[in-house]
């Protein structure tokens, strides 16, 4: 199909992202006109593509631009993640805007992808848009060097800076969870709350124990991420999330499921003791065994204190 569109089953993309309505059509056509060979009928269908489809995805107000974002950044591909934080950062096509590119740059990184790693690091080293910091761009670069990626490997070379400990992505939707005092509660959304009340039977939950869990730990941000690396809703790190067979830690059932399970586990380990589970949760649960009992860290202290607090309320 011309003009770099690929049919699918759900409808028409146009690099990766769904094209919806009066524009998916007009894509459909302009792509079967191409198809056909002819030089005059390709440019006719050409021009009319970027008249009905990407103009007014261009010129529209802000709010085009942000559900159009919004989609990119709900994708499953770490590549079209990747290809589009570049067109972020440049400005391909739209208005250039680090802070989004970032985002998009960060999804993928924190997945593993070694291309979006190596960009973050030439962001962070060549302070575009932001400040720069050395530091970790080393630690981004370090990561995608770690994965066989050439580039990474000769900017780590020349940085000659040691690599922060770990990384983070600083994204407006982030709420780590070293600042999880200071943020200001807000109710649960509706479907969240929905889901939450479904799915807590199921792992023999109490509805009001997990959305305490869940409010502690990311506010209801399904896109929270941690200086950590915790995910999500319930904010669970690679690790916990492999443990429970949880596939993509930014879907917010997949999510839930995969810290409820983790839950009625501590639940199970700890003879239904709840502030041991909690203390669990929060600091691992062989710090609990190690201490025989909530360990005497001031965050896993005030973690469990602010759930059981919530609870009774």
């Amino acid at each position: 199909m011309g003009l770099g569109a690929e049919r699918l089953s759900e409808g028409v993309y146009l690099a990766g992202v769904p094209v919806a309505g009066d524009a998916s059509e007009s894509l459909e056509w302009s792509a079967a006109v191409c198809g056909r060979g002819s030089f005059a009928g390709g440019w006719t269908a050409f021009a009319l593509f970027v008249g009905l489809v990407v103009g007014p995805l261009l010129m529209a107000p802000g709010g085009a631009v942000a559900a159009g974002f919004d989609r990119i950044y709900a994708t499953g591909s770490n590549t079209t993640l990747t290809e589009w934080g570049r067109r972020y950062e440049h400005g391909e096509g739209m208005p250039a805007d680090v802070t989004r590119a970032i985002r998009l740059y960060c999804k993928a990184a924190m997945r593993g992808h070694s291309d979006a790693q190596y960009y973050l690091g030439r962001v962070y080293a060549h302070g575009r848009g932001v400040k720069r910091d050395d530091a970790l761009a080393a630690a981004w670069f370090a990561r995608a060097a770690s994965l066989k990626h050439s580039q990474a490997r000769s900017m780590l070379q020349l940085l000659r800076t040691k690599p922060k400990d770990s990384v983070a992505c600083p994204t407006s939707g982030s709420t780590p969870r070293s600042a999880s005092r200071g943020f200001k509660s807000r109710p649960a959304p509706a479907h969240v709350e929905a889901m939450v009340r479904t799915l807590a039977p199921e792992f023999r939950l109490d509805p009001a124990l997990v959305l305490a869990v869940v409010q502690v730990e990311s506010n209801f941000n399904a896109n929270a991420q941690s200086p950590k690396n915790a995910q999500g809703l319930m904010q669970l790190i690679p690790e916990t999330a492999e443990r429970f067979g949880v596939r993509d830690v930014w879907d917010p059932e997949e999510n839930l499921r995969g810290g409820m399970a983790y839950l009625r586990w501590l639940l199970d380990h700890f003879k239904g003791d709840v502030k041991l589970a909690l203390a669990g949760y929060n600091a691992g649960e062989g710090a609990v065994q190690r201490h025989q009992g909530v360990p005497p860290f001031a965050e896993t202290q005030d973690y469990v204190r602010r759930i059981t607090g919530l609870i009774a309320r």
